[in-house]
């Protein structure tokens, strides 16, 4: 199974000048946990999710209106293509420890979104006559090494 098989197609993204307040507002209309970030070509360069805003207003000690997506994305882009196999795109999520990977093209450019929920919503038993493309034991997999603990550095 390919990545443009279950990605989200189009999706919800923001720029970096974007205020976090206005990201929230995004993601709330568009029941989302997170926005690709992509600059004035298209190209991502980012992600922001809940979480990110959530830290950034209680860390930053300015109003989220006052506080702009590009202070507070980290820059490093996990991303897939259309193309990939969905096992590498759980491998990179599983490595990244992200739930969420902005789909790209050739250039860059967003196409898509692939989450974990899309992933699971795709998974299967292997209790019928063929294997199914993604095994629960896949995603289980997948999953725990997303929860895994991070070590924090610098504390």
């Amino acid at each position: 199974m390919k990545v443009k098989d279950i990605m989200i197609s189009p999706v919800q993204s923001c720029g970096p000048e974007t205020n976090l307040a206005t990201a929230a507002m995004m993601m709330w209309d568009s029941d989302c946990g997170a926005l690709p970030v992509v600059n004035y070509h298209g190209t991502v360069v980012g992600m922001i999710t809940d979480r990110d805003i959530c830290m950034a207003a209680a860390t930053k000690n300015r109003h989220s209106s006052e506080i702009t997506v590009f202070e507070t994305i980290t820059g490093q882009v996990h991303a897939c293509a259309p193309g990939d196999d969905i096992h590498d795109a759980m491998d990179t999520m599983a490595k990244h420890q992200v739930r969420r990977l902005p789909v790209v093209d050739d250039a860059g450019r967003l196409a898509g979104i692939l989450s974990l929920n899309d992933i699971v919503l795709h998974a299967g038993d292997a209790t019928g006559r063929h294997a199914p493309a993604i095994s629960c034991e896949d995603l289980a997999r997948t999953l725990k090494a997303i929860n895994a603990h991070r070590m924090l550095v610098g504390l």
